[in-house]
């Protein structure tokens, strides 16, 4: 049975097996899968994570910054105060799993470099 790439994505999993770790690091792909053997060397996602990242990410913090902006008109160090660490810690947070939808997608449609 076929595993989603959206969830083996976004749990990091093996898209082939849906259990081994895609990860050997924080966003190194490992060389392969420990449980099925599936090799991940095709595994390029380049900057995608990142853009799709950003694209969430902003949106969230800047709404967030203009209600409590309006809400209780902080003087402007609290907003960095709040809103640089929360935007470090949602962007760190959230580019392994778009890493692994990214890596899982392109498995499921067999992308690779020099291959159609």
């Amino acid at each position: 049975m076929a595993q989603s790439p959206i969830l083996t994505g976004l749990l990091c999993r093996c898209p082939r097996c849906g259990e081994g770790k895609l990860f050997a690091g924080y966003l190194k792909v490992a060389p392969a899968c420990a449980v099925c053997g599936l090799d991940l060397k095709f595994a390029d996602s380049g900057d995608g994570p990142a853009i799709f990242v950003i694209f969430l990410v902003a949106p969230i913090v800047i709404c967030l910054a203009l209600l409590v902006g309006a809400l209780f008109n902080p003087p402007p160090y609290v907003h960095l105060i709040l809103w640089i660490p929360t935007t470090l810690l949602l962007s760190l947070l959230l580019l392994p799993p778009f890493k692994g939808v990214l890596v899982a997608q392109q498995y499921r449609h067999d992308a690779h470099e020099g291959h159609q």
